[in-house]
């Protein structure tokens, strides 16, 4: 559906029919942000086209299978502290959800409580604002344990401000993990300190949960292997790249949070050795603080990963703004986006361009500096997967050093030690020794240096 600009003199719209489940109706209330002025530079939103923007809310909303009635940009000068928007657009937008028949609003912002309840009544349909509607997505995706207690703690934290005692019926007393249900639905008491307690506990058991982890990625550097981490933007691609690097078959479709909960596979390189593929959640735009607070033990598979891949969406009209969004995040998780040592970028879905804008896009790249290269790939094709994959081995072999020792046979426990702690990369019998060349962590170079340094040289 195209998005309207709903400014005061738009068309009037068609008389919907029936009234069907789950219709809503979706408004874009964006700030008009003069060219050059000091909010453009200081927010991340005015980079976006607000078409696309809108275009992405509505997708939220078909994410979890609601049916948009249609999807207007309602632009403001100023937020308004009781309604975020003005008066008059309260009203032709009250006008057109009648019209429409839709059961709920969905505002393209972060609205505030009083915001909020104060749109339900002018409106007499349910409201969710941004922040609302991406943690219903999760809730709905979530399948693990963890990624449940995840949501779960995110949702409460958001709801907590909008428990109030002033509503009386069921159906618009919030609580749990559904926004958009009416009587029935999981309630939580309109009380702060059974809410507070749990949280307390769900925090308790994500903690338990970061333990497990430690010990899961403890293990895996005593293989030891290294960890290859995915990030990008929702629907860039991460899960279609994942299953081509990995031969996998996790869930990968045309939509926005398509995966949620973080998948672990081996990643087979280019001269035998082996790494950890990780797939994690996508970002988005004003991602909810609350999820990047309650997600952080998923994402730490992305604080310890050694390379990150940067996926990026590059035949997206909005490409640029999504790269400065994802680098966001990544910052608040004390990640430098800018680190070529770590992160590589990898421009997804270059089979969508012709020839000539091909053409275009690889002379874009090889304008780029040396030491923040883009890999130009298509997860769906396999166009540019081996380059990627000798540039995944390039970067994790630059951490580590490679050394040639010679080892008596006899010393059972030293090869074991260096089959638990190196990367074995070669190893012949000659004369009651073994000849081996192994590839180990600088962390772990002295050790080795120190425990086999009569027969120690390093590799040329």
């Amino acid at each position: 559906m195209e998005p309207r600009n709903f400014d005061g003199d738009a068309d009037r719209p068609r008389s919907a029919g029936a009234k069907q489940t789950g219709r809503v109706l979706v408004i874009g209330p964006y700030l008009r942000v003069r060219a050059g002025g000091a909010d453009a530079q200081s927010e991340s939103y005015v980079l976006r086209d607000v078409e696309a923007r809108l275009d992405e809310a509505a997708g939220l909303a078909r994410a979890i299978d609601l049916v948009v009635a249609d999807a207007i940009i309602a632009p403001i000068s100023q937020i308004r502290p009781a309604t975020y928007i003005g008066k008059g657009k309260v009203e032709e937008i009250a006008g057109l959800a009648k019209s429409l028949d839709v059961e709920l609003v969905v505002m393209d912002c972060a609205l505030a409580p009083i915001q909020q309840r104060n749109l339900e009544k002018e409106l007499h349909a349910k409201v969710l604002d941004r922040t609302g509607l991406i943690l219903e997505i999760f809730g709905r995706r979530a399948k693990t344990k963890e990624g449940s207690l995840q949501v779960e703690l995110a949702h409460l934290n958001y709801q907590r401000s909008r428990l109030v005692r002033s509503w009386t019926h069921l159906e618009r007393q919030r609580g749990g993990f559904g926004f958009m249900g009416g009587p029935g639905e999981t309630q939580i008491e309109a009380d702060r300190r059974l809410i507070q307690e749990r949280i307390s506990k769900l925090e308790g058991e994500l903690k338990k949960v970061q333990a497990t982890r430690r010990l899961h990625r403890a293990g895996r550097q005593r293989v030891p292997y290294r960890v290859v981490a995915l990030v990008g933007y929702t629907n860039a691609g991460k899960s279609t790249l994942f299953n081509r690097l990995t031969r996998a078959d996790v869930q990968a479709a045309d939509m926005l949070f398509a995966t949620l909960d973080p998948t672990l596979r081996a990643l087979s390189l280019p001269h035998g050795g082996k790494a950890m593929l990780s797939d994690t959640v996508g970002f988005i735009s004003n991602l909810p603080t609350q999820l990047v607070a309650a997600f952080r033990a998923t994402l730490e598979e992305v604080l310890e990963a050694d390379v990150i891949l940067h996926v990026r969406d590059i035949a997206h009209d909005d490409a640029e703004a999504q790269q400065s969004d994802v680098d966001a995040v990544l910052r608040q998780l004390g990640i430098n986006p800018d680190d070529s040592g770590r992160i590589i970028e990898v421009w997804n879905k270059i089979d969508r361009f012709d020839v000539e804008q091909r053409e275009e896009l690889l002379n874009i790249a090889a304008r780029r500096p040396e030491d923040h290269p883009a890999m130009l790939v298509s997860a769906v094709s396999g166009e540019g997967i081996d380059v990627l994959l000798a540039a995944i081995e390039e970067r994790l072999a630059a951490k580590r050093t490679t050394l040639d020792l010679s080892i008596d046979a006899a010393d059972g426990a030293g090869i074991s030690w260096l089959h638990r702690n190196a990367e074995v990369l070669a190893k012949e019998l000659h004369d009651g020794r073994f000849d081996m060349t192994v590839r180990v962590d600088e962390t772990k170079r002295d050790i080795v240096v120190n425990r086999f340094d009569a027969v120690l040289r390093l590799s040329t």
